[in-house]
């Protein structure tokens, strides 16, 4: 089966054709990557290439409780030894990056952080902080011009640590509601400068923050992520995405990025992406396009002999089972995933799914 040979990304060698999904798992004490998650990434090390957990370039992109960052030098020491135990195994790993922007609350802040966002428009629904359960999204600063300027910089700055820290490339994580999403989309971005309006406006943030980490470590090691159609963290739907994820694929064609992951969280009941605008990007990006969205291995190997897609991401079957991949190839039974540890601190449904032994 294509889904366990051998996969070509950029001039990566990967050892199959699965990729482990961003998820974000909460257990980075002090925002500091511990040996606790180098044991998880290290038991997921059997997939083509891991994408960790989102992780902020900046003390103000740390919306959630306990998501690591990567702009200290304990965070690239703890991301280091991440990467190395990875890679001892013959797994590739990339960084994702994640910068909550208005998705957060000043209580999971540090000090001196910021809530920012393209508007000071706040999201709808609420945030889980620490120190009080839940609370209402907070509203967000609206980002000077200079708060752009530095907040690109910070992209730079962690590609540049994500790569000191041993990793193989980075992941701009502009989906699901966060920071440069936030940007693309005329909902939360109401700007009446050159980053708002017109969709070549609304994609400006993003694509100078593309263009910024290519700078810093060239764009054989630089991915993004995108959620046409997703409405997680209040993105709803806008008669115009079509055209504006049309134009957004044009661009980063042109850039000549690693890759492009593009989300369908229709599996857990968000609108489903039109098959339209997955044959679009697969037609007018010409790097290597990720799909994910509920996949199990019968559809995985289905999408890629069809060349839907040139790699396919799982995220909780990766979660319930450390050795997937494994699992998947022998047609054994797979772990299910235990929703109330998804978030919680500590190794209980983190590090404790156990391996598959035959009888």
């Amino acid at each position: 089966m294509l889904l366990y040979t051998n996969a070509t990304l950029g001039s990566l060698t990967l050892q199959n054709h699965l990729v482990m999904s961003p998820m974000t798992r909460n257990r980075a004490i002090g925002n500091v990557p511990n040996e606790l998650m180098v044991e998880y990434y290290a038991q997921r090390a059997s997939a083509g290439m891991i994408i960790t957990e989102g992780v902020s370039p900046s003390p103000n992109g740390l919306g959630y409780p306990r998501i690591p960052g990567i702009f200290s030098a304990e965070q690239i020491a703890g991301w280091k030894k991440i990467a190395d135990a990875v890679h001892a195994k013959g797994g590739k790993m990339v960084m994702q990056f994640m910068h909550c922007g208005r998705i957060g609350h000043t209580l999971n802040l540090p000090a001196g952080a910021r809530l920012l966002g393209p508007s000071a428009i706040a999201a709808a629904g609420e945030i889980y902080t620490d120190a009080e359960g839940m609370k209402p999204n907070g509203t967000p600063q609206a980002m000077s011009e200079a708060d752009i300027k530095s907040t690109v910089e910070e992209f730079a700055q962690g590609a540049r640590n994500a790569i000191a820290a041993g990793f193989d490339g980075i992941e701009l994580h502009s989906a699901n509601g966060y920071l440069l999403e936030q940007f693309i989309r005329p909902n939360s971005n109401q700007r009446t400068d050159p980053y708002g309006g017109s969709i070549e406006n609304r994609a400006r943030f993003v694509l100078e923050v593309a263009d910024a980490a290519i700078k810093a470590i060239g764009k054989d090691k630089v991915a993004i992520r995108l959620s046409p159609y997703g409405v997680f963290n209040d993105m709803p739907i806008y008669d115009a995405m079509g055209a504006d994820y049309t134009y957004l694929a044009q661009q980063l064609n042109a850039r000549g990025l690693l890759y492009i992951h593009l989300v369908d969280h229709s599996p857990m009941g968000a609108p489903e992406v039109p098959d339209a605008i997955k044959a679009m990007f697969r037609s007018e990006f010409k790097g290597t396009l990720i799909l994910s969205g509920g996949y199990d291995a019968q559809r995985a190997e289905s999408d890629l002999a069809a060349g839907r897609a040139d790699l396919i991401a799982v995220g909780k079957p990766f979660l319930a089972n450390p050795d997937l991949v494994a699992r998947w190839k022998a047609g054994a039974p797979v772990n299910a995933p235990d929703f109330a540890t998804f978030y919680t601190p500590g190794a209980k449904g983190y590090t404790d799914y156990p391996v598959y032994v035959a009888s």
